[in-house]
């Protein structure tokens, strides 16, 4: 008995994949099609990833992959004089990246819209709906008339992946993390632009992180992703620019969600560690430069700062909360200028100090490390859906170039279980760099800015404040 022609031609596609051959639209049409009706074998589809991963994609192979992915279910349509206010950032996942909580109010005091589709964390990474879920009420799951709403009411929601929203993606991440080709750099692309483009943004901007902490350890293979990923934006009609940003010290000096909320609180109230206001005013300033909201990129800087520092971008917050569910009086309570965080959110029952073994200068934290003992501790998961611990974490109590004394406490463990291990120990104190005082030597967070290929910015847009330039 012969086999109906769709395996056949199923297994054709493999075939010539698997031998570095090329498919054409009509083929990953039908490919996507397939995953998005169930019509082929998931054992198929893991060998269609595998080919991919081992053989890759010509540009045009992945900006087909890309487009059928974001064509498989809704795209948002939003009403035309929203147009050119629809932004949007992505991050590639980062230890204490908590940019998306007070960038999304930020943007919205500053006029934008911002439907922030995020994800909860897998492995070392921690997820910006787990933070939020931190607060009690926060609902992540909200239908499109309701973001709609909220959106027309404070301009900026986060909310995690609809039903309806790129199905074949939902499919395909979860064959790609149980057949080890969540790293292939097509997939990669097809996977954040599909749901970004189905989002139906006028701006996107993606926070392409490389260091330790990172999935990509090298500035020129976090630049190859980057690239990838602004060519299939700009494809699909979406104005995208990224940002190549280092991750190798924790972001800010709190990791874990309910930490993490807090540290975005004081943010959001003009306080708060400086590499973290730095991320949030350069992200939020390429946005606004390029939805046109500023005439450049410093001006766009400047405002983000100014709606940090006057309580405009708090207020969007705080409406935020409460428009996803958490109480008036909560929400009132965690944005006023002073409160006991812990009144509202969870905090572990345990807090170790750990102590600086030398005299000298702060050279390194190893973000990596600090990542991997706090998902051990339950603060991350290994599969898609598994519960997690909010409240487990680590404050960092030195900052990087400090001088530290030995015996000086450097980090408090937020922790549920009575005790550390003495290998958690010995990992967390190896986490921790100390040198001379010309060992260390300050690095912006932000390496490099790659444009859309239809704007160009001048050498003073792409200055530092200290008037250095971008590598």
């Amino acid at each position: 008995m012969s086999r109906p022609d769709s395996v056949i031609s199923f297994q054709e596609m493999i075939r010539r994949k698997r031998d570095g051959g090329q498919l054409s639209s009509e083929e990953i049409c039908a490919f996507i099609q397939g995953v998005k009706l169930a019509n082929i074998q998931e054992c198929q589809i893991g060998a269609m990833l595998m080919a991919i991963w081992q053989k890759g994609m010509v540009n045009e192979e992945t900006l087909a992959l890309t487009k059928e992915m974001m064509m498989s279910g809704e795209v948002f349509h939003w009403p035309e004089e929203w147009a050119e206010l629809m932004v949007d950032k992505h991050s590639t996942g980062g230890v204490g990246d908590k940019i998306s909580l007070p960038l999304a109010p930020a943007l919205a005091a500053c006029g934008c819209k911002v439907p922030m589709i995020s994800g909860h964390g897998l492995a070392h990474t921690g997820g910006t709906l787990d933070k939020l879920e931190s607060i009690p009420g926060f609902n992540i799951h909200q239908s499109v008339e309701q973001v709609r709403q909220i959106l027309q009411d404070v301009g900026c929601c986060i909310v995690g992946q609809t039903e309806t929203l790129v199905p074949a993606d939902r499919v395909l991440y979860a064959l790609r993390d149980a057949t080890a080709t969540v790293d292939s750099l097509p997939l990669i692309t097809g996977s954040i632009i599909s749901k970004k483009g189905a989002e139906g943004l006028y701006a996107l901007l993606l926070d392409v992180k490389f260091g330790r902490a990172a999935l990509y350890k090298d500035l020129n293979s976090a630049r190859t992703l980057a690239q990838s990923l602004v060519n299939a934006g700009n494809s699909l009609g979406t104005r995208t620019g990224a940002v190549l940003s280092r991750m190798d010290a924790p972001i800010g000096r709190c990791v874990g969600n309910a930490l993490e909320v807090c540290e975005a609180l004081e943010c959001l109230k003009g306080r708060g560690p400086d590499d973290l206001k730095e991320l949030v005013t350069f992200l939020g300033g390429c946005l606004l430069w390029m939805s046109h909201r500023s005439p450049s990129l410093e001006n766009g800087q400047r405002m983000i700062a100014e709606v940090l520092t006057n309580g405009a971008a708090l207020h969007k917050f705080q409406a935020m909360l409460e428009a996803q569910g958490v109480s008036t009086q909560i929400a009132h309570s965690l944005c006023s200028q002073t409160t006991d965080y812990f009144k509202h959110l969870r905090r572990a029952e345990y807090q170790t100090e750990l102590q600086a073994s030398d005299d000298g200068t702060v050279v390194d934290i190893d973000g990596m490390v600090i990542a991997t003992v706090l998902h051990k501790l339950g603060a991350g998961r290994t599969r898609a859906g598994q519960s997690i611990n909010h409240s487990v974490g680590v404050e960092l109590l030195a900052d990087l170039g400090q001088h530290i004394q030995r015996g000086q406490s450097w980090i408090r463990i937020h922790h549920d279980c009575p005790v550390l291990s003495p290998e958690q120990h010995s990992d967390l104190q190896g986490s921790l760099l100390i040198g001379g005082r010309d060992s260390y030597q300050t690095r912006a967070r932000v390496a490099e800015f790659i444009q859309p290929p239809d704007t160009r910015l001048t050498p003073h847009d792409l200055s530092e404040p200290d008037g250095s330039t971008l590598e």
